[in-house]
């Protein structure tokens, strides 16, 4: 590995600047894997890739040593980085995931697009309009490269039942989807807390790499390993489980950026220092007549996590499993119907891999992910901004 010293020593400018592409794949080569952020999420999807059948893990990057370390005991042949640059520099790396703080998004899918490589990118997929703009421009101008954007759900066998229920007719005018994620900690617990380690320190954390684009601030190793508590860095939990419960049914409906969101709640749970909601709510009004309101909260899980939509001849709910429900006093007719299409295991990864070798679309695409990025932003904005905020489609702005 690496040492941090010998890198801060080295020049690191213009490294992914006008590499090749990656070599051309046929159907049964292997792909040759490296990740960008490996942390708890970079190491699942690690652990998921590497499962895969014809995968080779190559090369490790994140700016925390310890991160690193523990890299090498999934892989102990992958080399190590504390630059993703040098990472992208490898033409022989045909894919790359990346699993880092949501801010951070931009700067490496561009990277990669700009080296090349295949992108499995983690959710949200961007921070804001601007990076989501600017990862659009990247992925149209780096022709061929398969992009599987990090929302599991749209390759759940859900969305095949999904659509079936959908095309059938059976559901009349849909005019609304209902959707829910509450979760529950022991009291001692709150949620996404992590600890603090005595080795984050400077001395093994590129505190400045971390930052990024985010306005700047001393070390603070809270802020790093507790990111998801601060909007310099994170989109709270509309970033992390709203995006997931839109995917799904922006993938099955093909539903367009809302025309206006609005966003309430608070920091009624969670006294810890952390900035982002602990409980709230979001509007979404769709284009297609169709209201989607999201309910969240932290403090109590028996509401769980579900979508239900709601047609004047039916609905389909969907949870554990998912189903359609008649509406009698329209189809007295029909029965209720189960869902029964399997979900393999990694099935979202596989997909990305399989895509990679035949050129096929992946089940959650970019433009998927663009619509998910802009509508979570005008939640987020609405929220901090205390008002309803609008979206201008001809100008591609939030308003």
């Amino acid at each position: 590995m690496e040492s941090r010293r010998n890198f801060i020593g080295k020049v690191a400018t213009g490294l992914a600047g006008g590499l090749a592409a990656s070599r051309v794949l046929g159907a049964n080569d292997r792909i040759r894997l490296g990740i960008i952020g490996i942390g708890a999420r970079g190491t699942e999807i690690t652990r998921e890739a590497i499962a895969c059948p014809n995968t080779e893990f190559v090369a490790f990057c994140d700016i925390y040593s310890r991160r690193l370390d523990d890299a090498k005991k999934l892989a102990p042949e992958a080399k190590t980085y504390y630059d993703h640059r040098r990472l992208l520099e490898d033409k022989s790396i045909d894919a790359v995931l990346i699993a880092t703080p949501q801010h951070l998004h931009a700067t490496h899918f561009i990277a990669s697009m700009q080296a090349g490589k295949h992108v499995y990118q983690e959710k949200t997929m961007a921070f804001n309009v601007a990076d989501a703009k600017a990862m659009r421009a990247a992925y149209h101008a780096a022709a061929n490269r398969t992009v599987q954007i990090g929302h599991q759900s749209c390759s759940m066998g859900h969305v095949q039942d999904c659509e079936t229920f959908l095309k059938s007719g059976n559901l009349g005018k849909i005019t609304a989807i209902q959707a829910n994620m509450y979760r529950n900690t022991p009291h001692d617990k709150p949620q996404w807390s992590r600890p603090i380690y005595p080795d984050m320190t400077t001395e093994n954390i590129l505190w400045k790499d971390f930052e990024g684009p985010a306005p700047t601030h001393p070390f603070d190793p809270n802020r790093y390993i507790n990111w998801r508590f601060f909007w310099d860095y994170s989109g709270g939990n509309v970033y992390e489980n709203m995006c997931h419960q839109l995917a799904f049914w922006y993938k099955c409906m093909d539903l367009k950026i809302p025309t206006a969101v609005t966003m309430t709640g608070g920091l009624y749970l969670w006294k810890d220092g952390r900035q982002v909601p602990d409980t709230m709510n979001v509007s979404m009004e769709h284009p297609e007549e169709i209201l989607y309101s999201w309910n969240s909260g932290f403090g109590n899980s028996q509401l769980g996590v579900n979508e239900n939509v709601l047609g004047t001849d039916g609905t389909i709910q969907r949870a554990q499993q998912v189903r359609y429900i008649p509406q009698k006093v329209n189809r007295h007719d029909l029965a209720e119907v189960q869902g029964t299409t399997p979900t393999a295991p990694r099935a979202h990864m596989q997909n990305f891999l399989d895509c990679i070798r035949t050129g096929s679309p992946t089940n959650c695409p970019f433009d998927v992910g663009y619509r998910v990025a802009v509508t979570c932003r005008m939640a987020v904005d609405s929220y901090r901004q205390k008002r309803t905020l609008r979206w201008d489609a001809a100008k591609e702005e939030i308003v």
